[in-house]
């Protein structure tokens, strides 16, 4: 679709500017996908509109190992997005005092730095990143020589790239671009940053000017997105762009959120409350109850579940208590066949989570009674009918505390 900038009243073509990006980047970078290609030229497009969105989607390029092209990627974004501004050695403060009404394009490379697991004093950075997501989301700071509270604007873009996953916060709100190494065969043009950049800031120069002449337009612009919630969200200032465009972008554009969505639910991994909860029903198999001591033993048994490496002498009672407690489900004193105690656990406290949070089709889970629970001094649980659990051959039922 052919737009005209009201300052020159030169024809802008859209879709044709989306094109010469497109090829652009598929110049210098081998992208996973078309999709792929399609999404990340849109996000580039929409960081020149940004005053217009009610959201501001990630871009996250990871990579499973050094040399899968991220870095490149990170520079192509660098030299056609709005406003680069990388935070390599910035302090939280310059980059909280750079984000505007009109804000820069945040640029994090090795993001590990940020939220990897060695990562230490970047607490600001990473609450930035997560608040920047949507509008009216702002920073407050205590100005102790003025005696007054100051907000300070978090609403910005912002392309990270680095190996591994992000962050859950991060990843669910993002475009997300699973970069690989080249094959053989696959090659692409050598990236002069002095005789290459240059043609790319006049390309991004282009998409400013074609953006900025229909904010107004982009403010209001509803698309019908393939997608809902916050995935609709994400997604909807470059389905916006791509409507604008015109031409077969508005169909590419749809077709890559379902790709790149269906993407990020197949290989996103659970967090760990969520895998915990899911492997507790594998755990439980048949039985109405567990001590506490033999839901242990189960889950660190399974070799690909992370329970046994789950901190220095693998899951504890403790930390399995506090990771299910988010949940609503508590251990409680119960007797077992055979006349002993133990503080343990019953399926039926988990029925209700597993329902909402990883359902199943298992009909037992419906039907499974609860055993007898003493309400023991310092416990406060309350009594439920006493049917005995069903305890699996060859499990012990051991006495005592977990």
């Amino acid at each position: 679709m052919t737009h005209t900038h009201p300052a020159d009243r030169q024809p802008i073509d859209g879709a044709a500017l989306l094109d010469k990006l497109r090829v652009a980047l598929t110049r210098y970078v081998i992208l996973p996908s078309s999709y792929a290609a399609d999404a990340v030229t849109l996000w580039i497009a929409a960081t020149h509109a940004q005053p217009a969105w009610p959201h501001a989607p990630r871009l996250v390029i990871r990579a499973p190992e050094k040399r899968c092209g991220k870095s490149r990627l990170l520079d192509m974004v660098e030299a056609t997005c709005h406003e680069p501004f990388i935070t390599v050695n910035s302090s939280p403060a310059a980059v909280y005092r750079s984000i505007t009404a009109d804000p820069p394009t945040l640029l994090v490379d090795e993001a590990d730095t940020i939220f990897g697991a060695k990562a230490e004093g970047n607490e600001d950075l990473r609450g930035l990143l997560n608040a920047g997501h949507q509008r009216n989301r702002p920073a407050k700071r205590y100005d102790a020589n003025r005696n007054t509270v100051e907000s300070i604007p978090t609403f910005a873009m912002a392309a990270l790239a680095g190996i591994g996953a992000m962050p859950d916060t991060i990843e669910d709100r993002a475009v997300v671009i699973r970069m690989r190494r080249r094959a053989p065969g696959e090659a692409v043009a050598p990236f002069r940053h002095r005789r290459d950049r240059p043609p790319l800031r006049n390309l991004a120069d282009e998409l400013n000017r074609w953006l900025r002449g229909n904010l107004a337009a982009l403010e209001v612009a509803e698309p019908p997105m393939p997608v809902e919630d916050r995935a609709a969200d994400t997604w909807e200032p470059l389905v916006a762009v791509a409507d604008l465009a015109g031409g077969r972008w508005p169909e590419r554009a749809r077709a890559a959120v379902l790709a790149l969505t269906a993407e990020a639910d197949d290989n996103g991994q659970p967090s760990p409350r969520l895998r915990l909860l899911a492997d507790c029903r594998a755990a439980f198999g048949a039985d109405n109850a567990l001590p506490t001591s033999v839901l242990l033993e189960r889950l660190k048994a399974d070799p690909e579940a992370p329970w046994a490496d789950y901190g220095p002498n693998g899951l504890t009672a403790m930390r399995l208590g506090a990771l299910l407690r988010e949940y609503d489900i508590r251990s409680a004193n119960i007797r077992f066949p055979g006349g002993g105690q133990a503080k343990g656990y019953q399926r039926a406290d988990f029925l209700d989570a597993w329902a909402r949070y990883c359902p199943a089709d298992d009909p037992a889970d419906d039907n499974a009674a609860p055993a007898t629970v003493l309400t023991l001094p310092g416990v406060g649980v309350p009594p439920v009918p006493a049917v005995p659990p069903q305890v699996s051959p060859g499990t012990a039922s051991p006495p005592g505390t977990a």
